[in-house]
């Protein structure tokens, strides 16, 4: 009897130590892997983050060249092509002008996602882009 006291008091020895690892092994495990910070609440933590993501204003020229000339430089799908004022004028027609313009690349239109893959464009970096290419 006293053969089997022996390896089952090492094994329960085991067993809780091996589950307190566990334990410390799922902690670690749940922990999460980032954090969100809203713009103009205190980010503890996040200082520099918050920091490298400012930047200035887009020129609507890059915004044009880096989420829009894709298609609205072919003409890709029915987007206006850049410069045609013609087609530009005539969507402006029957959306209320620049500004309608304008809502529909936020929310998007057809097969344009909203912001046109600009997700991190303003409104007023759009606008200039639209402006830009529609000669409005």
């Amino acid at each position: 009897m006293k053969m089997l006291a022996v390896p089952a008091t090492v094994l329960a020895l085991w067993a809780v130590s091996a589950q307190a690892a566990t334990n410390d092994e799922i902690a670690k495990r749940l922990e999460p892997v980032g954090q969100v910070c809203v713009q103009g609440k205190e980010c503890k933590g996040m200082e520099v983050a918050a920091a490298s993501s400012g930047g200035g204003a887009k020129a609507p020229k890059d915004v044009i060249a880096k989420h829009c000339n894709a298609c609205h430089g072919t003409g890709l799908l029915g987007a206006p092509k850049i410069g045609d004022k013609a087609a530009w004028k005539e969507r402006a027609d029957h959306q209320g002008g620049l500004d309608g313009i304008l809502a529909k690349a936020i929310t998007g239109i057809n097969a344009m996602p909203p912001k046109g893959t600009c997700a991190d464009c303003t409104d007023e970096e759009l606008k200039g882009a639209i402006k830009e290419m529609s000669g409005l």
